[in-house]
């Protein structure tokens, strides 16, 4: 029989780059932790220069009644970065990848009394990816570690992490049954298979029919089956599947079990404020119950495997899923064999899980990296590995904004996505929409999502007239709001994804007003407080009961004479209460607008579909100061916004692209522009070098590229004042 042992307690951690010889003789100096522990839970989320990234030790004791068993294996379910594994003194294993499950074998070197010892890194190197991303290297044993005892005939347990199992379904939707073929390697002779209550005994591999099949039919049914496989010696394996069929047409997008089932939904790190991504089942299990209250029906696990426990929710929740390995940002000439190892081990770890959808290949491997032969291949080897070991599936990756629609790089994966963050990086909302219309319009045979979208917004901050990169909870409900509209516009978006449904850590974040974090959440990092966006899209996706929402509840004291009072709703109608007087009704969807004056202090309340919201708000004589995080780029937007200008000449609220055509005008702003890039070199190489990014920028307006250039009042003013002087 199969006996498994979590080895959660009595472990000695040493944050040190000690030698085995060091580390073995002051184990017991070493602090006591448990299981999952990650070394970054505070340094890794605060900005920090204390951010330990390096070699630490974990050390702990097996006694021999650990051990029982014909053979012993250690499994260890995620090592961030690097592991080493020693026992008693000797090296039984090397493992590179942080987020995959592995294990080794501890038979034969057993004694009565041993020393477990593993030493992890999480520092820098140049072939072990990630290495260069925009969220936190956590290292540590951050999952569980177990002890697998089973008998001498036993199935396979070392080979990528794999299960010993795989099943795969393939369904027949017209006669509505599915054929199930259930492949296991182990080292008896024969094995008994058992599917939907019939039991076939074979040497390895058996094939089922399921007549009047259940369908995995996402977050409607996610029905799951199950296969056993049980050897002679009592070893036993198990794992659930689901019967199901994707599809994706480049016009009506994604498809399940034959009917249109348009993928919206959000995206997850793995990590929780104070905690890291040192996360147990009750963590996972409170983050699958926020996905379901947003309404979201897909989820793309992002940058990395995840623990198999979320996917397993995901299945039982019928969450569609993009898996993924952590290829990104940047390719490393000797990284290719990680990349194929990560993905070999995602696939052979995750396959029977009827939730995921597509593997990804990378996410914005071009961001820091030219589009060369080297890159290409890897990726090439990678898309052939996938369809090698998993033809059922269609491979994707994530592509960087900046990248050309006509790179070769997009001809690799079957389909693709982008990540955009036009409105708030650079450019303006609008240009989203642009872009997804001259793609599909150029390439209309080919499956297009939207992978990343987002804006940082740090819940403190507030205003009535919010502008790109004050990080206020407006700017950042408005951008969703575009998105969402731009989304629901075109269907043939294969997926689209929000970014992210939690602030996470970024230890190289210093901005907003918080360190260590990356903003731009629906959710807060300790899963606290929902900003307003969130209910922007839970209004739009659940369906499942009725709620109404007032925006704005953080934002207490206003100055204006007229405020506006904004409601998210599933409802058709909405109801809006002030002081306990009916001011106005309104029909519509999802958003819902009213402007009532204000004096004094109010109780608001909203009412739909029985539900209400309540909050106050008041009037006060000067801004609240507390509420605003950039005062100068709010100064320059308020001043701009008051002058007169003549719309028959140039003014900064012109774009790039029509003041540089000018040929009076051009000059001006090209002089401009070239003394500021002789000051930032590297942007200039970076934009001198990219034609898409130079069609994005002239498509912004020149305050804009001004303000997110630093510019001061001054200089913007003194812009404006030449421009007003030329006519167009």
């Amino acid at each position: 029989m199969r006996k498994i042992t979590e080895l959660s307690k009595g472990w000695r951690f040493q944050k040190a780059d000690f030698s085995l010889e060091t580390a073995l003789q002051y184990a017991e100096q070493g602090e006591e932790v448990t299981l999952p522990h990650t070394w970054n839970a505070v340094d890794g989320q605060d900005g920090g220069n204390d951010y330990h990234r390096g070699s630490c030790w974990y050390i702990r004791q097996l006694a021999a009644a650990e051990c029982e068993g014909e053979r012993t294996f250690l499994e260890i379910n995620g090592a961030a970065h690097t592991c080493d594994v020693y026992l008693n003194g000797e090296r039984l294993c090397h493992h590179e990848g942080g987020y995959s499950t592995f294990r080794v074998e501890l038979s034969g070197c057993l004694k009565e009394k041993n020393t477990l010892a593993l030493c992890l890194d999480n520092g820098n190197n140049d072939h072990v990816y990630p290495q260069k991303a925009d969220f936190t290297f956590y290292g540590g044993l951050y999952r569980s570690v177990n002890l697998i005892s089973v008998p001498e005939q036993h199935f396979e347990l070392l080979k990528d992490g794999t299960l010993g199992i795989k099943v795969t379904p393939v369904v027949d939707l017209e006669k509505k049954s599915a054929t199930v073929t259930v492949e296991t390697w182990h080292n008896a002779g024969s094995v008994d298979i058992t599917v939907n209550g019939e039991t076939k005994t074979v040497e390895h591999t058996a094939e089922f029919v399921i007549e009047n099949v259940h369908l995995w039919d996402g977050v409607d049914d996610p029905y799951l089956y199950t296969a056993t496989a049980q050897l002679t010696s009592g070893d036993t394996v198990s794992v659930r599947f689901g019967c199901r069929v994707f599809a994706c047409d480049p016009e009506k997008g994604f498809f399940l079990n034959g009917r249109s089932y348009p993928l919206r939904g959000v995206s997850r790190h793995q990590d929780l404020k104070g905690k890291g991504n040192a996360l147990c089942i009750e963590d996972h299990k409170a983050d699958m119950a926020i996905i379901r209250e947003i309404g979201a029906n897909t989820l793309r696990l992002a940058h990395y495997q995840h623990a198999q426990e979320f996917y397993d929710l995901c299945d039982e929740n019928g969450i569609v899923v993009w898996a993924e390995i952590p290829y990104i940002t940047m390719h490393m000439s000797n990284g290719r064999q990680n990349t194929l190892d990560q993905m070999r081990e995602l696939i052979t770890q995750c396959y029977n899980h009827p939730s995921i959808a597509v593997w990804g290949l990378s996410n914005e491997i071009t961001a820091a990296s030219a589009v060369n032969e080297e890159l290409l291949e890897n990726h090439r080897a990678l898309n052939d590995l996938c369809h090698r070991m998993d033809p059922t599936r269609l491979t994707t990756m994530a592509d960087v904004f900046m990248l050309e629609t006509d790179s070769p790089i997009l001809e690799i994966p079957d389909i693709n996505s982008y990540n955009l963050y036009f409105g708030w990086y650079l450019g303006e909302m609008e240009q989203t929409d642009e872009f997804f219309d001259e793609y599909h319009t150029k390439y209309p045979d080919r499956v297009i999502g939207f992978s990343e979208y987002g804006a940082d917004a740090n819940p403190a901050y507030h205003s009535s007239h919010p502008v790109k990169g004050d990080y206020t909870e407006e700017f950042q409900a408005l951008y969703h709001e575009h998105m969402l509209a731009l989304i629901e516009a075109r269907p043939y978006l294969w997926a689209t994804h929000v970014w992210n449904l939690f602030d996470f850590a970024a230890d190289g974040r210093d901005e907003g007003g918080k360190h260590g974090e990356n903003q731009k959440g629906l959710v807060t990092f300790d899963r606290s407080l929902r900003k307003d966006a969130f209910y922007l899209y839970k209004a739009a996706w659940n369906r499942m009961e009725p709620f109404v929402h007032l925006c704005g509840k953080r934002y207490e004291n206003r100055c204006e004479d007229r405020t506006e009072i904004k409601v998210y709703s599933n409802q058709t109608e909405v109801r809006l209460y002030v002081d306990g007087t009916l001011f106005g009704t309104q029909s519509g969807k999802t958003v819902f607008r009213f402007e009532i004056p204000l004096q004094g202090e109010h109780m608001i309340r909203a009412e739909a579909g029985g539900c209400s919201d309540s909050m106050v708000i008041r009037h006060v004589t000067e801004p609240d100061e507390s509420y605003i995080f950039n005062k100068a780029l709010t100064a320059v937007t308020n001043w701009f916004d008051a002058d007169e200008t003549d719309p028959s000449c140039f003014s900064v609220n012109d774009t790039l692209g029509e003041i540089s055509a000018h040929p009076e005008a051009g000059p001006i702003v090209k002089a401009m522009m070239a003394k500021g890039a002789s000051e930032r070199g590297d942007v200039a190489d970076a934009v001198k070098d990219n034609p898409a990014l130079q069609r994005m920028m002239g498509r912004m307006t020149m305050l804009s590229l001004l303000q997110q250039g630093g510019a001061d009042e001054q200089s913007i003013r003194q812009l404006n004042r030449v421009l007003q002087g030329i006519k167009k």
